[in-house]
């Protein structure tokens, strides 16, 4: 069959490796991709975004299946296009991304069907936003832009200076667009974090191996939040008894709520979780592959993604054992110095060979691209260096091992990614 990816980050680098694994899949296309992917699939000069450029191309080269992995073009509606011609997709329709293109969406749905997620109110002036938090007198406040942000839409302000800050560059500059039209303002909740991805065909649900995402650019969980530096699975906060409540309390009653609503939820669905001392609540939802969590979850699969992925498509989920290695996977992200705010790019790499990977480790390509017959820097998160091990410390020791065997002007990394995890086992 053939097969095409859309996006180009390290997420899309790791769901092309799993999928080039599949016997069923003879050609693999990948759009707009990156240097890395170039070396697993057919890349293309697409932009993710561009729906009449992506479904014209996959019409007209008689793609069978599409999985369409960032956020924008599936809140856009490309699955919706691709459906509309006859090409099967992995991934949710526009009404059911709504779930991630929409934080009033979400924590409204979440608030009528009882699923436990933080205490929350919507604005759309700041000034009665401002009022609000003022009002609260609680601290810190969560300030997150409604829409689609780059993962980059949620402040956590210590203070009502941060919190008036806050709501001036989302709602008044506009810095997301109009994803900053209205705001929702939660209460702050401690606890380990998890993310649980998930495959669901809209009636069955099976989840993947859980992990834990390490936000800030600094060790010590210092620094500003980026698209996240560094991953681990599974996380060993996240108990079989917080699986069992999970499945009951907020899985499930998800996909069922997206039901009733008339939205069902086909694709991976991402359960962004923080356990509280009053049980697991949601944070938020995603409605694809979680970035950098696909990195660690995807390699510790055993059964045949794109097998999955079919399933799921035709709602036949049920019918499929959805097995997984045992042992630990780390993802150490490598970035350019300067992330999440500016940086240079064009540097070389060095320490990879001519397939862009090591024996030592498997590398996700993240922001690359190839020039004078070399690998160089073309984005923040340049490297995603992920290895397995029997035990999460030996997972790590590995991937930090091949970390240091990687250089290129300015790299940047943290050197603490699962410590917390480490000191729970």
């Amino acid at each position: 069959m053939k097969v095409l990816v859309v996006g180009s980050g390290g997420r899309e680098h790791a769901l092309v490796r799993s999928l080039k694994r599949s016997p069923k899949i003879t050609e693999l296309f990948c759009a707009p991709g990156n240097a890395g992917i170039a070396c697993d699939a057919t890349c293309l000069p697409i932009k993710a975004t561009d729906l009449d450029g992506m479904v014209a191309w996959a019409q007209d080269n008689k793609i069978d299946f599409a999985v369409v992995a960032p956020d924008d073009p599936l809140v856009m509606g490309m699955v919706d296009r691709m459906e509309s011609i006859g090409i099967p997709c992995f991934g949710p329709r526009a009404n059911a991304a709504i779930i991630e293109g929409s934080k009033v969406f979400s924590k409204s749905l979440m608030k009528k069907y009882g699923i436990p997620t933080a205490d929350y109110a919507v604005f759309n002036d700041p000034a009665d936003a401002l009022d609000y938090i003022k009002s609260k007198g609680s601290y810190p406040a969560v300030v997150k832009a409604d829409g689609l942000a780059l993962g980059k839409g949620v402040v956590i302000a210590q203070n009502e200076a941060e919190a008036a800050d806050a709501l001036h560059s989302i709602m008044e500059d506009k810095i997301f667009g109009a994803s900053g039209n209205n705001v929702v303002v939660e209460e702050f909740l401690t606890g380990p974090e998890v993310s649980v991805l998930a495959f669901t065909d809209g009636k069955t649900l099976v989840p993947m191996v859980s992990s834990m995402d390490h936000k800030r650019a600094l060790d010590g969980n210092q620094g500003l939040n980026t698209g996240g530096m560094g991953t681990i699975a599974p996380n060993p906060f996240y108990t079989d008894a917080v699986a069992t409540e999970c499945m009951e309390k907020i899985f499930l009653p998800t996909v069922d709520a997206m039901c009733k609503e008339g939205r069902p939820f086909k694709g991976c669905l991402y359960f962004g979780l923080m356990l509280t001392p009053n049980g697991p609540k949601v944070i938020e939802y995603n409605c694809r592959f979680g970035d950098p969590e696909t990195q660690v979850v995807l390699p510790l699969l055993d059964t045949d993604l794109f097998e999955i992925m079919q399933a799921v498509s035709e709602e036949r989920l049920s019918e499929l054992e959805v097995k997984w290695k045992k042992g630990a996977a780390s993802c150490v992200i490598v970035a350019s110095g300067g992330y999440p705010q500016s940086y240079k790019k064009g540097y070389p790499i060095s320490g990879l060979n001519e397939g862009g990977q090591r024996e030592d480790a498997e590398i996700f390509h993240a922001g690359t691209a190839f020039a004078d017959g070399s690998f160089t820097t073309a984005g923040g998160r340049v490297l995603g260096v992920t290895c397995i091990a029997e035990t999460l410390p030996k997972a790590l020791e590995k991937s930090y091992a091949a970390v240091e065997k990687i250089n290129f002007t300015d790299i940047h990394y943290r050197h603490d990614i699962g410590k917390t995890a480490v000191e729970q086992l």
